[in-house]
């Protein structure tokens, strides 16, 4: 009796913890993303497509929402937007480094905040 106690407990944790790692193979995220124009589209999503594991990216112009789906098995957003801030642009959590920023073409250089 013991025994089928334990190896139900045991069968119960294994399958919960499992339930907790199935991880989205289609995730829809949207995160901002500084810009200013269509060269900076073609950056930003080239950018985003250049992380395994997205399978669509979709930068506006006009309200700076990068809109993505992407496979958490193969990439996460963080991943997304480390990739967006070394192409130069901040997201919203990740700051792209100066060097990054100044490597951008002048109609691209956006405000920055602090």
């Amino acid at each position: 009796m013991k025994q089928l106690l334990i190896l139900f407990l045991f069968s119960f944790f294994v399958g919960s913890t499992q339930a907790q790692e199935k991880k989205n193979k289609n995730l829809k995220y949207t995160t901002e993303v500084n810009g200013n124009c269509e060269q900076c589209k073609k950056r930003i999503e080239k950018a985003a497509y250049g992380v395994s594991g997205v399978k669509m990216a979709s930068w506006d112009v006009d309200t700076h929402q990068l809109s993505v789906i992407l496979n958490e098995e193969k990439c996460s957003p963080a991943d997304l937007k480390n990739a967006i801030a070394k192409a130069g642009h901040d997201t919203d959590s990740v700051k792209a480094t100066t060097t990054a920023y100044e490597g951008l073409h002048s109609c691209c250089k956006y405000d920055r905040e602090p």
